[in-house]
């Protein structure tokens, strides 16, 4: 099986939900446990040995700009906000031919590295797309319903069992082949959901969703509650 080499990290975000400390912060630099957001997730690829890694930037974009360099880190700077199918669209240049992982940066995680787990479960024969995916009652800070339901297979479908925690591995041809450059990667995942190519992987640790301020502190708790 054809292991993904390259990732793309989403940092282009303006962070409305996690304002006001946004207002002057990328999201992505926000620090947890005295770490910015965004080195949490670089450390889980760079732990798993992925060798091309890509962000990309658009809100106070110098500022996130000027620590991706420091971390060698490379830059797709969206002008405008190209959403996150047409961010990925857009980063394909920077990224090595064949699948691609991308991971939000909002979150963080504890337990086996679930680039790792993502990476040793795709299997390009059946899959178009595998996400890694936490139970609903294991999702902390995230405050909707669940994403998707799973099937004996792993094959995802619409339901309410499982969050989607923002990492997942991607053929992405389908993202080269699209006219716009402007959309959302449901559009694609649509399509995978249609041809039951779309897999689903479970992250049996901790994972912590920290889109507004006071998920701060529930992701630090749960951070030291790993360490003990």
């Amino acid at each position: 099986m054809s292991r993904p080499d390259s990732a793309l990290l989403f940092a282009a975000g303006l962070g409305l939900r996690m304002r006001p400390l946004t207002d002057t912060v990328p999201k992505p630099l926000v620090e947890v446990a005295g770490r910015p957001l965004f080195d949490h997730a670089l450390d889980l690829l760079r732990r798993a040995g992925i060798g091309t890694i890509v962000a990309n930037t658009h809100y106070l974009a110098d500022r996130m700009a000027a620590h991706l360099a420091r971390n060698g880190v490379a830059e797709s700077r969206e002008p405008e906000l190209l959403d996150t199918g047409g961010g990925l669209k857009a980063a394909l240049p920077l990224l090595r031919p064949g699948p691609a992982i991308t991971l939000n940066t909002d979150a963080v995680w504890t337990g086996t590295n679930p680039v790792e787990t993502l990476c040793h479960a795709w299997d390009p024969g059946v899959m178009d797309g595998l996400m890694v995916m936490v139970p609903r009652d294991a999702a902390a800070g995230h405050g909707g319903n669940g994403d998707f339901s799973m099937d004996a297979k792993g094959r995802l479908k619409p339901g309410t069992d499982l969050v989607y925690t923002g990492l997942q591995i991607l053929k992405t041809g389908p993202f080269r082949d699209e006219i716009e450059t402007f959309f959302s990667m449901h559009r694609v995942w649509g399509q995978m959901l249609a041809d039951s190519t779309l897999h689903g992987v479970i992250h049996g640790g901790g994972w912590c969703d920290v889109g507004r301020p006071e998920s701060i502190a529930l992701a630090e708790a749960m951070l030291e509650g790993a360490r003990v």
